[in-house]
């Protein structure tokens, strides 16, 4: 997996690698072969792809049984997931099992899967949001649809599943801080997850901002459009309207870098700063966000920085 880490895309093309893998269950109905269902996962999130560690040590206490166990990867613990069993499905070994290892969010996390097809490169445009039907299935852990000629591949929100399996690893504001820090200024949030944009909304408010949420980057842009025009047909400048934009990366439609790329090649828009809030922010990928003329990259478990930092860029 890391050798194909160079087929990375530019930043900024709205474009996706997943890497699709399979979980085979038993078959549907009687007479028929196995079924395997198909999902994914950002490329950018893959460490690597192994087989089944040999030793894998089994904790006394875990807060879900889908926790297998940790194992040592080059001299560190990584907690090992059964996807199939999150997922409520019964798993069939057919063939030895690959495990995906996984970063984001400075985390380091593994799952159980049956098996890795390959990388497929993807518009964002080709993402579908999960319906209703299809969330409750997954136990709400899908983020988005994908549809081949042959099979539908569903990508996987793991961010979610890591969090609710280890509660301590997901996103927390700080109470301890003064938020009284402003007063006025304008926040434009773009992120594909409630829970993110809700949380959002809070931590942003809770500094006197007037908030307001999309969810999607095309959404987003959408709403900066109408305020670009509300300023010129008024003859007022963009920042009476909005003061920074912050948004995910990974979105259906149009991802953040797109919509950052959008926002500074704008020849009003440009002088807002972007904010790009993300678990895939990391010493490997900052300089993705960089390339697209991101002002400030913050990755999730930093939440409760955003808004010092963008009160910072807006006072810049």
């Amino acid at each position: 997996m890391s050798s194909q880490t160079d087929i990375l895309l530019e930043a900024g093309t709205n474009e996706l690698e997943i890497v699709e893998f399979w979980l085979e269950e038993p078959p549907q109905e009687d007479g028929e072969e196995n079924y395997r269902g198909f999902y994914g996962v950002n490329v950018a999130k893959v460490l690597e792809i192994i087989r089944m560690p040999e030793k894998v040590t089994h904790l006394p206490k875990v807060a879900h049984p889908a926790i297998m166990g940790t194992f040592n990867l080059r001299n560190k613990v990584i907690p090992l997931v059964d996807l199939s069993y999150w997922l409520n499905k019964k798993r069939v070994e057919t063939e030895p099992p690959k495990v995906i290892v996984t970063e984001f969010n400075n985390v380091s996390s593994a799952f159980l899967v049956s098996g890795v097809t390959r990388i497929h490169r993807i518009s964002w445009e080709k993402v579908e949001a999960p319906s209703t039907y299809v969330s409750t299935l997954s136990q709400d852990s899908i983020t988005g649809v994908v549809k081949f000629d042959d099979r539908i591949s569903l990508i996987l929100d793991l961010e979610k599943i890591v969090a609710e399996l280890n509660p301590a690893l997901g996103l927390h504001l700080d109470d301890s801080i003064d938020w009284d820090v402003t007063g006025g200024y304008k926040a434009l949030i773009a992120d594909d997850s409630t829970l993110i944009r809700e949380m959002l909304f809070e931590l942003m408010t809770r500094a006197k901002f007037l908030v307001e949420t999309a969810k999607t980057g095309r959404e987003c842009w959408d709403k900066l459009l109408i305020l670009k025009n509300q300023s010129i047909e008024e003859d007022r400048p963009i920042t009476d309207f909005i003061n920074v934009v912050v948004s995910d990366i990974e979105m259906p439609v149009m991802d953040g870098h797109n919509l950052t790329v959008r926002i500074k090649a704008d020849p009003i828009l440009k002088e807002l700063p972007v904010i790009l809030f993300s678990s895939i922010i990391t010493d490997k990928l900052r300089h993705k966000g960089v390339s697209v003329g991101a002002d400030d990259q913050i990755s999730k478990p930093e939440v409760t920085e955003l808004a010092k930092r963008a009160i910072a860029l807006i006072r810049k």
